[in-house]
């Protein structure tokens, strides 16, 4: 009997596999089979869950009247075998169903049982999940001030749940992503109900959240928000403290993407536009338009040698975007049109509101990606021609970083990796896949003279000599590959490693590498492929540049797509000049952008479009002595 059970439970791990890819016929086919086991061995644990999983195989599938069915069946079950939080989790499936029937009423009546049993088992995420539910149905219903409540008590018991994660950032992070509805439609009733100040505080209390969780215990102080900002007055709420130049921010929802504009000493704004396209879906919208951009930018070919690229024998393929649904149907669009509608979509609608000449960003999902400088507009003329540009992960983060110690950041201290030796990496068929970076190398050189700086170069420039060395500069430079999926840094293998073939582990840079490090820097730049990209969550990109933040950086220069090594020598030459004059680091990357436009060899936008500036605005105390 053992074993027929232990049969049918694979059965139906084998259901949910398949039910997480999408497949739900496939998944009804195993959940089936694990029935079957369950009744012949008189397993009413298996039932009920069997019954369960059927149920919402079906409700995907369309087919309500048996999800109705089978979710009755879980119910009848638990409440037989007296199982109060399996009876619970039915009545909330129920309420999914009805919600989807349109039956809102009886939906509330179901998710109204599911939350009272959770409140008696004491089921944060259960219970959250239940107001979630009731909120949606109040929604639907028209009735926002009751929908309201039900949202903030959804918010309210997630975050109870996420403060349990303690220092687990990746948990936290995993945690944010699969509980994001309560978040995002607490700010849409708030904007519903034209409170537009107490939105925004919604929107940015869930924006990086685990992030200012790193930045705080690095730090040593705690962010400065209210508790519960979403149920203070409108006029209570100061925003002025967030803000030190023109910021906007962005939050994605369906079909519409959200922009507040917030100023020093004036009201917030608030605009709103709809995007017409096939997708019901804003983010996979903007996702399939990041796509099209850096294809155009020339690498949708194999990337080549010149290219600071760990994958340089691989073709571009983003898997975070999503493409349209017929997608080879669309008629082949240029690079110009693309930017312009970038341009027309998340800057024009506040192009009026936005004054002076910086610009502060906070990106939403896949406009992290977005070049922001080189958006155009209907005149063909390039944001970053009128605005110094830099993307914050969140109001909250930068404030933390500008609220931090004077002291806690080094004042003096450089230190510059380039051309790491990489002759020993190959792939799994043992062949060579990485060329050494001359420009790269000729690029530290040059900042190290600039400096009076030795460069850790070649096969000096391992992992550890790195990692031992990058907790105490005010400036880190990597001039290196880079990892396409998440912008992490292929340095020289370990000569003491184990393995005669390099691992992984002997020469990445990893993420988890950099967040175990005590960073004191002012500024990392990450003059490698790809170093501002990474897998998008509802908590930003994490990729190697979050690690950086999270670790105590005040900011970093990154590069969206795979650069040119020779235009990159060029950039950074100008970058540092301006920098060694005592710009700031957006000011200093907003001229040399401007540098390679107006040059004959790098006028495309793929040579100076990529780099991006994310967090402070800093400068550094450089000694013109040397």
């Amino acid at each position: 009997m053992g074993d027929k059970v232990a049969k049918g439970g694979a059965y139906g791990h084998l259901g949910n596999a398949f039910y997480s890819l999408g497949d739900y016929e496939k998944a009804i086919e195993y959940h089936k089979l694990h029935l079957k086991i369950a009744e012949e061995v008189g397993d009413k644990v298996g039932q009920g869950a069997a019954y369960d999983n059927l149920g919402n195989a079906f409700q995907n599938l369309g087919d309500i009247q048996n999800a109705i069915v089978h979710h009755t069946l879980s119910l009848n079950i638990a409440k037989e075998v007296g199982d109060k939080a399996g009876e619970g989790v039915s009545y909330g499936n129920l309420g999914r169903v009805f919600y989807n029937l349109g039956d809102y009423n009886r939906a509330i009546d179901y998710f109204k049982l599911d939350l009272e049993i959770a409140k008696g088992v004491e089921d944060k995420a259960r219970e959250a999940l239940a107001y979630e539910g009731l909120g949606v149905s109040f929604e639907s219903l028209g009735r926002l001030p009751e929908a309201l409540q039900y949202y903030q008590s959804s918010v309210r018991s997630f975050n109870h749940v996420r403060s349990l994660l303690k220092s687990k950032d990746e948990w936290k992070i995993g945690y944010r992503d699969v509980f994001n509805k309560s978040y995002k439609a607490l700010w849409r009733v708030l904007l519903k109900q034209d409170k537009i100040t107490e939105a925004l505080f919604a929107a940015e209390k869930g924006r990086a959240q685990a992030l200012t969780d790193l930045m705080e215990s690095h730090f040593g102080i705690q962010a400065n928000q209210a508790e519960s900002s979403t149920e203070t007055e409108e006029h209570e709420l100061d925003m002025s403290e967030y803000v030190s130049s023109c910021t906007v921010f962005q939050a994605v929802d369906r079909g519409k993407i959200n922009l507040w504009v917030l100023l020093k000493g004036k009201p917030v704004c608030s605009r709103q536009k709809k995007i017409s396209h096939g997708l019901k879906d804003c983010a996979a919208y903007f996702g399939s338009m990041m796509q099209k951009a850096y294809k155009q930018v020339g690498f949708s070919s194999e990337a080549t040698c010149e290219d600071r690229s760990l994958d340089a024998l691989r073709k571009y393929d983003h898997t975070e975007d999503v493409k349209f649904e017929d997608e080879s149907a669309q008629p082949p669009i240029s690079l110009e049109s693309l930017l312009n509608t970038l341009y027309n979509n998340i800057i024009e609608p506040v192009a009026d509101l936005v004054q002076g000449n910086e610009l502060i960003i906070v990106p939403d999902g896949p406009l992290w990606l977005a070049p922001y400088a080189a958006l155009m507009d209907a005149d063909s003329k390039y944001l970053g021609d009128s605005y110094r540009i830099r993307v914050i992960p969140s109001l909250t983060s930068l404030k933390l970083i500008t609220d931090c110690p004077k002291e806690y950041h080094s004042g003096s201290g450089s230190l510059l990796v380039g051309d790491p030796w990489v002759e020993e990496i190959t792939n799994s068929k043992g062949e060579k896949i990485l060329d050494p970076l001359p420009f790269a190398r000729k690029e530290v050189e040059m900042i190290g003279r600039i400096l009076n700086v030795t460069p850790i170069i070649g096969k000096q420039a391992t992992k550890h000599e790195v990692l031992k060395g990058l907790s105490s500069v005010a400036l880190v430079h990597f001039a290196a590959h880079g990892c396409m999926e998440t912008g992490e840094v292929a340095l020289t293998p370990d000569p003491k490693r184990i393995s005669r073939v390099p691992t992984k582990g002997d020469y990445i840079l990893s993420i988890a590498d950099v967040l175990n490090v005590k960073l004191r820097a002012r500024l990392v730049v990450l003059s490698c492929c790809h170093s501002g990209r990474g897998e998008i969550k509802d908590e930003g990109v994490v990729g190697i540049a979050r690690a950086f933040m999270g670790a105590g950086a005040r900011s970093v220069l990154v590069s969206l797509w795979a650069i040119d090594d020779e235009a990159t020598l060029e950039f950074m030459r100008s970058f540092y000049h301006h920098l060694m004059e005592g710009r700031s680091a957006s000011e200093s990357l907003n001229l040399a952008m401007k540098s390679l436009r107006e040059s004959d060899k790098y006028s495309d936008v793929k040579y100076w479009a990529p780099f991006v500036l994310i967090g402070d605005d800093v400068t550094l105390d450089f000694d013109q002595k040397k």
